[in-house]
């Protein structure tokens, strides 16, 4: 998922679960990023659940499923704000994220049973296998990836530093 508007911007992909404390931490980064680069940052949501967390598979689903009815973003940082709700809830949380944003609740139930947004799912899954991620949240900007599961401490700033000389170099 991502959201952008600039032709050629920096991509920040961001490996997260929507039952991961961390990712939900992970936030306060994400809004002083896009404050910071606007449009000249894409900040995309890349799927990597993890089996210790029950939910977190049919949150990332869910996830794709707002992203198909226009509230995405809002959509997620609803979920992160509430990932001890999700641990203990389960779905049913999902459907009352959904409707307290305006979603269609009812096609949110029906996308978790059929399923339909299980190959992205998937397929960021096994991106994220592929190139070493292990836990979230990990970052991945430019060629280098970095790892928010073990410490946050400095990585917006890191991700600045590489943003930063990514974006000079296209001047």
């Amino acid at each position: 998922m991502s959201e952008s508007t600039s032709a050629a911007p920096v991509v920040l992909d961001i490996w997260c679960e929507l039952a991961c404390p961390d990712c939900h931490q992970a936030l306060s980064d994400v809004h002083a990023l896009r404050a910071r680069y606007g449009d000249r940052l894409e900040v995309r949501l890349r799927h990597f659940p993890l089996e210790k967390h029950k939910h977190a598979y049919a949150a990332a689903q869910a996830a794709e499923e707002a992203v198909e009815q226009g509230k995405g973003w809002p959509y997620i940082e609803a979920v992160l704000a509430r990932t001890a709700e999700l641990a203990r809830t389960g779905e049913p949380l999902l459907l009352d994220v959904a409707r307290e944003l305006g979603l269609d609740a009812e096609e949110f139930d029906t996308a978790l049973i059929d399923g339909r947004h299980l190959l992205i799912v998937d397929a960021d899954q096994a991106e994220g296998k592929a190139i070493g991620v292990t836990g979230t949240p990990t970052y991945v900007i430019g060629d280098e990836r970095l790892d928010g599961g073990k410490s946050q401490e400095g990585l917006r700033e890191r991700i600045e530093e590489i943003a930063d000389r990514l974006l000079a170099g296209r001047d």
